[in-house]
Order: structure tokens, then sequence, then C-alpha cells
């Protein structure tokens, strides 16, 4: 194989998944978790610190469930599946993938959000405000 038909091989995969992840991210959108609901309503329009969040949002082979672009930051939310040994071998691998593409992660559990969404809410006030250097 020539090194252009590589290339353009490759140019097609990531296509064809890019396609994939923003379908995926659509569906994800319309099957939010109560959860999720809960949260969307405090993030969407710009709601905290003035940014915006893009909820299911596809970053390279990943869906995420919140993403602030301009600040490099995803929310995630939790639930007892990310309990099992395989799922947080996912997320960790997930996790160190992103980072290394310049985001925070900030992880929730369901419960948190269900029962003290406000401190939820003042923990992503922090990290979207920076701290005045002395």
């Amino acid at each position: 194989m020539i090194k252009g038909e590589v290339k353009y091989k490759e140019n097609q995969k990531k296509n064809v998944m890019k396609k994939y992840n923003k379908e995926r991210a659509r569906y994800l959108r319309k099957q939010q978790t109560e959860t999720e609901k809960i949260l969307w309503k405090t993030l969407r329009n710009r709601k905290i610190c003035k940014t915006k969040f893009r909820r299911q949002h596809p970053i390279d082979s990943y869906v995420t469930d919140f993403c602030c672009e301009e600040k490099r930051l995803i929310i995630e939310i939790d639930g007892k599946i990310h309990d099992e040994p395989e799922n947080k071998e996912y997320d960790n691998i997930r996790s160190e993938y992103l980072e290394l593409k310049g985001y925070k992660i900030i992880r929730f559990r369901n419960d948190e959000i269900k029962e003290n969404l406000k401190t939820v809410v003042k923990k992503i006030i922090e990290y979207l405000t920076p701290v005045p250097s002395p």
C-alpha cells in the first residue's frame, strides 16, 4: 500500500468514527437519565458563570456527559455501573486520554446531584472561577 492510501484510509476511519459518535451523542441526549436532566437544567443557557456547556458532547472516540470547551472542563455523572471493575478501568483510560487532550474532569455520583445539588454547583463554580494570583 502506498503512503497516500494509508493516510486516506486513516482519514476515512476517523470520519466514520466521528459520524458514529455524533449519532451516538444525539441518541444519548434523547435518553437522558433523571440525574442528567437535573444537572442539565442547572448548566444550560450559561446559568453558571455565564459558561456554555454541551451535553453528551463527543470528543474523538468518547462522548462526555457535559463539556465546556471554553474552560476545557468535563463533568461526568457516575451511577452504580461505574463501580464495576471493568468500568472503573475504562473510566481511568478514558480520563487519562481526555486529560492528555487538555481537559479537566470532575465526577459526581448520582446521589450527590439528587441530594445536594447546591454543593455540586459550588464545586463546578470553583473549577470555572480562576484563582486570583497573589
